[in-house]
């Protein structure tokens, strides 16, 4: 008869308590955040708020409570100069959305061929790109104003469009995204069956680009929205003039005319609301991305 001996068992080893986190330094990190949040949304809050007050209310003791005159504000702003503030608005959505559109085609194209493509100067290409993405814009305005000079392109809507398109910053994230997204053994797949470079592109590298295409679209699209200096020195016809631009000479005006400085308010709650929708329209295709890497992995 065999005997079964128990495994003698083996000594617990008691676990080692991590050292307890201090709790004032654990409250820290959500103070910074809302401490943070509060500067950064603090103006936001404030022109909303002012916004909803008249003119005399405006200039008053402002408080934190919001009035009834929002609706009011609009209507005058609509009728200031037979509503040349929407002709602003329609410029800027011109500039940004064309601009943004033609930036994250460029950008897209630039920076798969500098991932996927071998050729000579190929490095010295993507470090003069990151040369540039080191360079201020504003000290490129006036070479560029006087480039567009030489070929009578300026106060027109090429002389914004056309300094918008080339974004170094949106070629170097095309170029590390087109890197990561798109496998090298799918193109090589694709050449095996006939593909050309262009069919690859469309129908392979820019479907799996999509999320960091948006995002170069997006960020364009807010860097145009809120550009100052470039149209401001390209522009003379105020019938041009992107929103920005519109709202500054508003402000001038308004230190000889007190009243326009609630349109300046009012225009400025409005200019924000294409950008809040555009955000909200546009994170669904960030969403779809993370849930095909989860469901990937």
């Amino acid at each position: 008869m065999s005997t079964v001996v128990a495994a003698p068992a083996r000594p617990r080893v008691p676990a080692t308590a991590a050292p307890a986190r201090p709790r004032k330094l654990a409250v820290l990190p959500t103070i910074a955040l809302i401490a943070g949040a509060v500067y950064c949304l603090l103006p936001v809050m404030w022109v909303v708020i002012a916004s909803t007050k008249s003119g005399a209310e405006l200039f008053a003791t402002f408080t934190f409570a919001p009035s009834t005159a929002l609706f009011d504000n609009v209507a005058d702003l609509s009728a200031y100069r037979d509503g040349v503030y929407w002709r602003w608005m329609l410029n800027s959505a011109i500039y940004a959305g064309l601009g943004a559109l033609a930036s994250a085609v460029v950008s897209g194209l630039s920076g798969y061929t500098l991932a996927k493509f071998r050729f000579a100067g190929r490095t010295a290409i993507f470090n003069v790109i990151l040369a540039g993405v080191l360079v201020p814009q504003i000290t490129l305005a006036i070479p560029q104003y006087l480039l567009l000079a030489r070929v009578d392109l300026t106060d027109t809507y090429l002389a914004v469009l056309l300094p918008s398109i080339l974004s170094p910053y949106g070629i170097y994230l095309a170029r590390i995204f087109a890197a990561a997204a798109v496998p090298d053994s799918v193109i090589e797949a694709a050449r095996t069956d006939g593909a050309g470079e262009f069919r690859i592109v469309r129908t392979i590298a820019a479907p799996m680009m999509m999320p960091g295409l948006v995002t170069i679209f997006l960020f364009q699209f807010v860097a145009i929205w809120n550009n100052f200096l470039l149209p401001l020195i390209m522009l003379n016809d105020d019938r041009k003039f992107p929103i920005t631009v519109g709202l500054y000479t508003l402000l001038n005006q308004g230190a000889n005319e007190p009243v326009l400085y609630r349109l300046v308010i009012t225009g400025a709650l409005l200019s924000i609301i294409p950008l809040v929708l555009l955000f909200l329209y546009l994170q669904r295709f960030w969403r779809a991305d993370l849930l095909t890497g989860i469901i990937k992995a």
